[in-house]
């Protein structure tokens, strides 16, 4: 798994084994230039947007990473039922991946999840098991989790990749996406900005890109209300960032203190990337833009700083970007009077070049 561009793999209806399949697919996903103007001193930093992926977002990666570890321990087959937790993005990647092999895939999903994410895993065949009850800490993961403990202990042959747990997540990261940005910044990277859910994409890229460029700054994102790195728990409104509980994959050695962005400050900075460049950002991406302004506004400077946009801003139309949702939420007058302040503040967007100059 590696080199540049995207193989074929499959249409509906024909199947190919799993072995090749994961062997044959490849990731590389673009860097743009954004400059982020704040009161009129513009700083510079390098999207790396994963939306480019087969199916979207970067948890395709994580799911040929967790799919080639099944394989090696025993291999997948036409047939093999897989069961994951998802908040969609891993879903829909899982299911793409499945099909294709005539394999099967049982998604256990939440409220939360994005309905366009959730009517993607459906046309890919995906049995959809929805968790409607809250956890203790008022999100849906440990009830999510719960569930898949139940279904597994109810059916033996299913099996489960456990991306909150498998070390294959982080790996195909260490592997292949660190190695992959080191080679795009031409070694320039000094700063990595990842948002954190189950950890390990920032695992894999922090242990990947440490052996490969000296001296890079890891910086962990998370969302106000998620203890994936500590903190309090209460309920938020984005989706594929934070947890309710802490990360297993990631540890803080190495990291420097985790950022946690209000949500609110999150969406509404999607927003306004969206009005000014017409580049559509995930809710994720969203608090990963806010986490290094923050930085920024703390004295923090980069040469070469680059920021994981996980997945891209079409899935969320129908919420962050949905003012009649927000408004069912209570948050509309919330993310408007973020978006007047950063006005006030003079914070503009633009997004030019694809490389990090050398």
């Amino acid at each position: 798994m590696g080199g540049v561009g995207v193989v074929n793999t499959g249409t509906a209806g024909s199947h190919v084994t799993a072995e090749r399949l994961l062997a044959a697919a490849a990731t590389n996903t673009p860097l743009r230039r954004i400059e982020m103007s704040v009161a009129g001193r513009t700083h510079r930093a390098w999207l790396k947007l994963e939306m480019a992926n087969p199916t979207g977002s970067v948890k395709y990666r994580t799911a040929l990473g967790l799919l080639t570890g099944l394989q090696r321990r025993r291999p997948l087959s036409a047939g093999t039922t897989l069961i994951e937790s998802t908040s969609g993005n891993l879903g829909v990647a899982l299911a793409h991946l499945t099909t294709r092999f005539g394999g099967r895939f049982i998604a256990v999903v939440d409220p939360k999840a994005p309905p366009m994410l959730v009517e993607r895993m459906r046309g890919l065949g995906t049995e959809l098991v929805r968790v409607k009850t809250p956890d203790r800490h008022g999100g849906y993961l440990l009830s999510r989790l719960e569930r898949v403990e139940t279904m597994l202990r109810a059916d033996p042959e299913l099996r489960w990749t456990d991306q909150y747990h498998s070390p294959d997540g982080p790996g195909v990261h260490r592997d292949v996406t660190a190695p992959e940005l080191a080679h795009q910044t031409g070694g320039r990277i000094d700063a990595l900005f990842a948002a954190v859910s189950t950890g390990g994409t920032l695992a894999g890229l922090g242990e990947g890109l440490s052996k490969l460029v000296a001296g890079i700054g890891l910086y962990p994102v998370d969302v106000q209300g998620s203890i994936a790195l500590g903190g309090t728990a209460h309920p938020h409104l984005l989706n594929g960032i934070g947890a309710t509980r802490r990360s297993s994959l990631l540890t803080t050695r190495a990291l420097h203190a985790p950022i946690h962005v209000p949500d609110v400050r999150a969406i509404a900075l999607c927003r306004m990337l969206d009005r000014q460049t017409g580049i559509a950002l995930g809710a994720s991406s969203g608090a990963v833009v806010a986490a290094y302004l923050a930085a920024v506004a703390d004295g923090g400077s980069w040469r070469c700083p680059v920021l994981i946009s996980p997945d891209g801003g079409d899935h969320y139309r129908h919420t962050v970007y949905s003012d009649d949702w927000l408004e069912a939420c209570g948050r509309l007058d919330a993310v408007r009077a973020v978006e007047d302040a950063a006005a006030a503040d003079r914070i503009t967007f633009t997004v030019t070049g694809d490389v990090c100059e050398r």
